[in-house]
């Protein structure tokens, strides 16, 4: 029989709760609504191995993607729980908590992608992200593009009054459905799962988002005609909860760290995919069809300012005078 000593068996003792306290590990959850097969997937994906690598194992993170953990409002409602802990969402839905946040979410306020990134990382945008968490309590970690949103439709869209009585689909947020209003069409709030069916079946008669989008949910299928019309530049946030970051302590910059580092590379990447898509589309045998701007931009022009955007003049002069 062996026998142990006071002071051998109190150092395997604490060598045994050493063994089992590096083992603890907490697990967060990422929720998203885009296809697996997505850069914002990958980016995010990319994120949880940063994040145990940054935590030295404290840590791990799954990602659901595909609207797994319910659609976007759901999410951003979990978020505010802390039943969910970091998740991507649309300018828009930020801006149901800090109205101002959702300018560049507004058709035809940003003039470029150049543009778009110089705004994310003004000075106007942190005030504003600020704001945002003083009001929601959550914290934005990073933006990434999400790309220049097109009509699809089943004949050419080429001027505004081509868009008159059209039934399009439209995420349930006032941005988005501000171009369609400015142009005579029906906007349509539907979830982003259900547009591909919606299509199909004629439930609807246009959608808009941006090529790669148009790509990866196959709206090219049930759709004749990509109508290049850039109405909005795009974003996605990386928001995470606070609950989350207050039970990380620390550990909660690296989350913040790791988010943003994996999503640094996706908005180069979206760019370089819409310069591809448009031929690539032509392949598919789609109509991929050039549009003069200038006549949408005028329509939409007039409801940019005044009592009905959640912004005020200051702000939007600040937004265009922000150089690419």
């Amino acid at each position: 029989m062996f026998n142990f000593g006071k002071s051998a068996f109190g150092a395997a003792c604490i060598v045994a709760f050493g063994a089992t306290a590096g083992l603890a590990q907490e697990t967060l959850r990422f929720g998203h609504v885009y296809e697996a097969s997505t850069p914002y997937h990958a980016a995010a994906v990319k994120a949880a191995e940063l994040l145990e690598e940054k935590t030295d194992g404290r840590y791990k993170m799954e990602v659901f993607p595909a609207s797994q953990l319910g659609k976007e409002a759901a999410l951003n409602e979990a978020l505010s729980l802390g039943t969910v802990d970091a998740i991507y969402t649309g300018v828009a839905f930020l801006g149901q908590s800090y109205g101002p946040i959702s300018i560049s979410d507004y058709p035809f306020t940003m003039r470029s992608y150049d543009h778009w990134k110089a705004y994310v990382n003004s000075d106007l945008f942190d005030e504003m992200a600020g704001e945002y968490k003083n009001v929601s309590g959550n914290t934005i970690a990073t933006m990434t593009y999400y790309g220049a949103r097109h009509v699809t439709s089943n004949k050419p869209i080429l001027e505004p009054g081509d868009m008159e009585g059209l039934k399009i689909r439209t995420p349930n947020a006032p941005a988005y459905q501000m171009f369609p209003e400015a142009t005579g069409a029906n906007p349509t709030p539907m979830a982003f799962a259900e547009v591909y069916l919606a299509l199909q079946q004629g439930v609807v008669d246009a959608q808009e988002n941006p090529l790669p989008t148009i790509q990866f949910k196959k709206f090219y299928e049930v759709q004749s005609n990509i109508n290049l019309t850039g109405h909005i530049t795009n974003s996605l946030a990386v928001v995470v909860s606070p609950v989350t970051l207050a039970k990380m302590g620390d550990d909660g910059q690296a989350l913040i760290d790791a988010l943003a580092e994996a999503a640094s590379a996706t908005s180069d990447e979206i760019v370089q995919s819409e310069a591809e898509l448009a031929d690539w589309f032509r392949e598919q045998g789609v109509n991929v069809n050039e549009v003069d701007r200038a006549p949408f931009m005028a329509a939409v022009a007039p409801l940019l300012s005044g009592d009905t955007v959640p912004w005020d003049a200051e702000t939007f002069e600040r937004l265009q005078a922000i150089q690419e």
